[in-house]
């Protein structure tokens, strides 16, 4: 995979069906701030700024439906993105400059004490940094909140986004033959983990 992070799929990057566990709602996604980034709640309007990333074929190429031609196609697809619901997302901006650059989801497990996250990044902002920083803030939130652990579900062939999960510390608990229907067709995932002890360990938190 050539792009630093992609989406797994609409609605809910890097989803994993859980049998027997219903959704609850996320509530409201807080403001999060770091050195360098605005983490804010993703909204319709930032269609236009998002429609170059989710129009660009390499970077969408493991998300379900690949590229959205149209900025009325984007803002159709973050109107379900920034719905009421069991996720959250934040919209990645840097301080100072309110345009979003990429987000980084959370859904969650009813009961479960537990969080599945997604993340995308503008082509533009690669090679910095950020996407480490972005997710990090929102694994900070999510464990400071009582989460217990965040897991993520990254196609076999994102070599990308597996490095960044790898650096941020999760670790390789399965792999899941056949599990999503893509574009591409149906592709392998792989099931990484997080637990906070770990992260707090690791002195993260």
């Amino acid at each position: 995979m050539a792009p630093e992070e992609g989406p797994r799929a609409r609605g809910c990057p890097h989803r994993v069906r859980q049998p027997g566990r219903r959704a609850r709602r996320a509530g409201v996604s807080p403001v999060l701030k770091t050195r360098r980034l605005r983490l804010r709640p993703l909204v319709e309007g930032d269609a236009t700024a998002l429609h170059p990333m989710l129009a660009d074929a390499e970077l969408m190429a493991y998300s379900a439906d690949g590229p959205l031609g149209s900025v009325d196609d984007v803002r159709s697809y973050l109107a379900e993105e920034a719905a009421p619901g069991n996720q959250r997302t934040w919209a990645i901006t840097r301080t100072g400059d309110d345009r979003a650059i990429g987000w980084v989801s959370g859904s969650e497990a009813d009961g479960a004490g537990v969080t599945e996250i997604g993340f995308i990044l503008a082509r533009e902002a690669w090679g910095r940094g950020i996407a480490r920083e972005a997710v990090s803030a929102v694994i900070d939130r999510l464990f400071a909140e009582g989460r217990s652990r965040v897991f993520a579900d990254a196609d076999t062939e994102n070599t990308a986004s597996i490095l960044l999960l790898e650096r941020l510390g999760f670790r390789r608990e399965r792999l899941l033959r056949d599990e999503w229907e893509t574009h591409l067709g149906l592709r392998d995932s792989l099931i990484y983990g997080l637990c906070a002890d770990s992260w707090q360990a690791a002195g993260r938190a």
